[in-house]
């Protein structure tokens, strides 16, 4: 098991209780403004599990997925239905959701390895499905405070998207910390969205091969 997963492991409760009450309705509905009321969307890392709380009782069907295992367990609890316990590298579905929500978890991921988790989130997305994904703002790579950050800046997740086939930037923006004791901390904020033209020509190039 990896530092960070310990660290999440060993910290769960007070991690929860430290993010649990941030308000980041404004960001969950400027996500859902790109999917349809039906939509079945996967919260990549959802710690406590409030913004998965937030997709089901607006009526969406949510998949609730995070690493540690001790954060499911209390999101299980709290959003009342199962989450599952798989790690960034263990996501394995198939075009089965409109939208994807990696609100502050894709963070830890380093980032020669991000662009392949990219690529498995492309995979896990329908045609014209859309991923929210967030990251403190800069160009730090490393540990802090017990975890493994790496924080980004436009131009380098540009980098990271080029090689991803059927992705492409609808919008990035950059906000500050909703956490009380966190003034002047800023994250860059990224919309993204499956092609539905990428798609439809990848599967013509498999037909014809």
């Amino acid at each position: 098991m990896n530092k960070t997963l310990s660290y999440y492991n060993n910290s769960a409760r007070s991690f929860i209780e430290g993010t649990i009450d941030a308000d980041l309705s404004d960001l969950r509905q400027r996500f859902l403004n790109y999917l349809p009321d039906s939509a079945h969307i996967l919260d990549l890392g959802c710690g406590s599990g409030r913004d998965s709380k937030s997709f089901l009782e607006q009526g969406y069907t949510v998949t609730a997925m995070d690493g540690s295992i001790e954060c499911c367990k209390l999101a299980s609890d709290y959003i009342g239905q199962e989450v599952l316990c798989k790690t960034f590298e263990e996501l394995d579905f198939d075009q089965a959701f409109e939208g994807v929500w990696a609100c502050a978890s894709l963070l830890h991921v380093a980032y020669e390895k991000l662009t392949g988790i990219f690529e498995k989130i492309a995979q896990a997305l329908k045609p014209g499905g859309v991923l929210y994904a967030s990251f403190k703002y800069g160009d730090f790579e490393g540990e802090r405070n017990g975890r493994y950050f790496t924080d980004l800046t436009e131009k380098r997740l540009k980098v990271l998207l080029d090689p991803v086939e059927g992705f492409e930037i609808i919008e990035t923006f950059v906000t500050e910390d909703m956490r009380e004791d966190r003034d002047g901390e800023k994250w860059l904020d990224v919309i993204l969205e499956k092609s539905c033209n990428r798609y439809v020509e990848k599967t013509r190039r498999d037909i014809n091969y």
